[in-house]
């Protein structure tokens, strides 16, 4: 079986094609600049030479249809024809309390995610329109949606609501929800499988560090915590995202410099995190690079990022009353060894070792970085999310 993952944006689309006999990638790309009329198409078939397109594209529908277009070409396609695509798999960000699982696109699936659109305004309403598109350029082709948040709806009462009137939870379903959740999932599973144990006899951190950040408390193989909140700006310090602060901050500013609800939305989600605080970066490498060159903006920013981080470990750790593993994944967590050590040198009452040259070796690979000593093993785990998206495809399709 062959299934088309899609993660749609508001003006992007990416994708990979996996074959589900052996969960191999086809091929992948993206879309950019859904919209416009110079927007972008970037295709990346298997054992062939990326290719860009330039063209208009104004809406989703089309955006699917020069996708199908590149994967049926004589050239640069990895298919024959579009009936190959036997299920397309959609990511959703938000499934609010309606969806603990993937299910099956239909209408009142459809529905559902469009009522959670005010929990997830940027997010939601571009997945409803990959959906939709799919269904104008492959109306037979079944699909299914994968949601971040479905992970955590194992969280118990304690850890998912605010402290705020309960008559706001029961009318509008203002709580925790997190993101990241595919992620979390993936990385405690392969944790277990790597350590060859069972993941309900595993208390385990999973650091998602990517442009935003989140970490989970996995719990005997359940989310237990997580960092990211209603929307994924509570939490961490993030690349733009300010994470965690006063809430009378808020209402402060906005009396202070006379700013709109959705210029200080902007402000907290688009420039702040590393962004603000080291001046003109919200890349960690650059923020790295920065730091040994002795810029005290940019070691600032480093500082305040990894000592929060550290804090949410250990407030994890606390949660589970104890932990065995300590997992890293995403672009900065699989990448920076600079960052992983100073969080694991200053967790070493945990019982914390890190073998050094193993953590400064660069590997795509899943891999132990912690010493034969460590009491808690530490490992690197690349997350997929778009592998689970299509197992969680796959096994909808075939039941």
């Amino acid at each position: 079986m062959k299934i088309l993952v899609i993660n749609a944006g508001s003006s992007s689309l990416k994708y990979q094609l996996y074959n589900m006999e052996n969960e191999s990638v086809l091929a992948k790309g993206r879309v950019e600049r859904i919209g416009f009329e110079s927007s972008i198409l970037a295709h990346e078939p298997e054992g062939k030479e990326e290719v860009t397109e330039v063209s208009e594209i104004l809406d989703h529908t089309t955006a699917i249809k020069k996708v199908v277009q590149m994967l049926i070409h004589k050239e640069h396609g990895i298919l024959s024809s579009i009936d190959e695509i036997e299920a397309v798999g959609h990511r959703v960000v938000h499934g609010g309390e309606s969806f603990s699982n993937s299910v099956i696109v239909t209408e009142e699936v459809k529905q559902e995610i469009k009522k959670l659109f005010d929990l997830a305004p940027l997010h939601n309403p571009a997945h409803i329109m990959g959906i939709q598109a799919v269904e104008s350029t492959m109306p037979d082709v079944p699909q299914a949606v994968v949601f971040d948040t479905a992970f955590h709806q194992t969280m118990p009462a304690s850890s998912y609501l605010y402290a705020i009137p309960k008559a706001l939870y029961n009318k509008y379903k203002i709580r925790r929800y997190g993101f990241h959740g595919t992620s979390h999932d993936y990385v405690s599973d392969r944790a277990a499988a790597f350590l060859d144990k069972k993941p309900e006899d595993l208390k385990i951190v999973t650091c998602h560090i990517g442009n935003g950040v989140s970490c989970t408390a996995v719990k005997h193989g359940e989310s237990f915590d997580t960092s990211m909140g209603m929307t994924p700006l509570e939490g961490l310090m993030m690349g733009t995202r300010s994470g965690d602060l006063d809430p009378a901050v808020v209402p402060y500013i906005m009396g202070k410099v006379d700013l709109r609800i959705s210029e200080v939305n902007s402000m907290l989600n688009k420039h702040s995190g590393l962004m603000a605080i080291s001046g003109d970066s919200s890349d960690m490498r650059e923020i790295e690079e920065g730091m040994d060159a002795g810029d005290t903006n940019a070691k600032l920013a480093f500082d305040m990022y990894e000592y929060r981080l550290r804090k949410y470990i250990g407030s994890y750790a606390a949660a589970m009353d104890g932990m065995d593993v300590l997992v890293f994944t995403a672009g900065v967590g699989e990448n920076s060894s600079t960052l992983r050590k100073r969080i694991c040198d200053q967790l070493t009452f945990f019982g914390i070792e890190l073998d050094d040259k193993i953590n400064e070796t660069r590997s795509k690979n899943e891999r132990r970085i912690s010493s034969s000593n460590s009491k808690v093993e530490v490992l690197v785990i690349p997350t997929n999310e778009e592998l689970v998206i299509a197992r969680d495809t796959y096994k909808l399709i075939n039941n």
